[in-house]
């Protein structure tokens, strides 16, 4: 059986992995859906020094402590970054690694350096006026079903913008791991994941276009675990 850690994006915590996780247990795996430092049932532990490095940290830890091998590590939209940075840490320990409808960054690049030029300004003008927090962006912005929608707004909480402006420094673990995917939400247009998506292509990763919105463990749970049980 498979060890899967799923790591979450943006505003979201570990509950948006729940249904995924139900199927996956229920062919026997072990899921892992830590929710990081900062935001829902952790927000009370935002501070203004909270960013990318210590969501890497979760991450690390929940492998190291709980003695994880052969992981397959999944990270969603912004978690594609935390990911990436686990996987400097913890590359013998990953076995599959995953990126879901997520950021594919470079060495040097921070998720502000893949947005649009009127997001990279939000980001800059909230920083100018002293907050440390973004709030959450409306389910409907990224194509949830209408039955979810509501549910999705009221468990979302702002993430510290730290974790978006921080800089990702990476030396090549990521492309190591011998089983790389992308998994692209295709009724969610956006030119940053097409971007990300061609990306891997080029490199070599094994690409899967779903048939969901951005939050595809929601939309499609059920095609979103057999394509991760294939993987692994």
């Amino acid at each position: 059986m498979a060890t899967y850690v799923l790591v979450h994006g943006a505003w979201h915590g570990g509950w948006c992995w729940q249904r995924v996780a139900r199927l996956l247990r229920a062919k026997g795996h072990e899921v892992h859906a830590p929710t990081l430092a900062g935001v829902c049932e952790r927000s009370h532990l935002a501070h203004p020094g909270l960013g990318l490095d210590t969501h890497v940290a979760d991450i690390v830890n929940e492998m190291t402590w709980n003695e994880l091998k052969d992981v397959v590590l999944v990270g969603h939209s912004y978690g594609g970054l935390v990911i990436s940075g686990v996987a400097e840490k913890m590359e013998k320990a990953i076995g599959s690694f995953v990126f879901l409808d997520a950021f594919y960054t470079e060495d040097g690049e921070a998720l502000i350096d893949m947005v649009p030029e009127a997001g990279r300004a939000a980001y800059a003008e909230a920083e100018k006026r002293g907050e440390t927090l973004m709030p959450p962006r409306a389910a409907s912005s990224f194509n949830v079903n209408a039955k979810d929608a509501a549910w999705v707004d009221r468990l979302c909480t702002p993430h510290p913008i730290k974790c978006f402006t921080q800089k990702l420094t990476l030396t090549g673990a990521r492309e190591r791991i011998a089983k790389k995917t992308y998994i692209r939400a295709a009724a969610y247009p956006n030119g940053p994941f097409d971007a990300s998506r061609d990306k891997a292509r080029r490199n070599g990763w094994r690409i899967e276009d779903v048939d969901a919105g951005h939050d595809v463990m929601l939309d499609v749970p059920e095609r979103l675990a057999g394509i991760l049980i294939d993987v692994a």
